[in-house]
């Protein structure tokens, strides 16, 4: 075991030690663009059915009532945030660990899925309005 004397330090000396100031990383806050944030908005109105492909009983469904629109994107990128945005307003933090790698590969990095949780957390958790105009 070593033994530092601990008095020449406190008489001015360094000991044989010079401090090591090291600058702090800087946070890099993870932000979505524009266009992400009305992807996000947008999943909170889809169902978890529409992250599914189409079965036999929605292509009958179709067939009787008329074709609705297709929420798939044309983006991988953007349908792989639509598809966790979706998994999010309605699971909250429950997440498929599928969805969570697909989302990573699509880019996105583990501060992007805070912030999104963080935003879905805090609009899921807002009390509703009533607009009585």
């Amino acid at each position: 075991m070593a033994y530092l004397s601990f008095n020449a330090i406190a008489e001015g000396g360094s000991a044989g030690f010079a401090p090591v100031l090291a600058p702090a990383p800087a946070a890099t806050v993870a932000d979505f663009s524009l266009l992400e944030w009305q992807v996000v908005h947008l999943a909170r109105r889809d169902t978890m059915a529409s992250l599914r492909p189409p079965g036999r009983w929605t292509r009958l469904h179709r067939l009787i009532f008329g074709d609705r629109p297709s929420p798939v994107l044309a983006s991988a990128r953007l349908e792989a945030l639509r598809h966790i945005a979706v998994e999010g307003w309605h699971r909250g933090h429950a997440l498929h660990p599928a969805r969570i790698a697909a989302f990573h590969a699509a880019g996105f990095t583990e501060s992007h899925l805070e912030r999104l949780l963080a935003f879905i957390g805090a609009v899921r958790g807002a009390p509703k309005t009533r607009s009585f105009a």
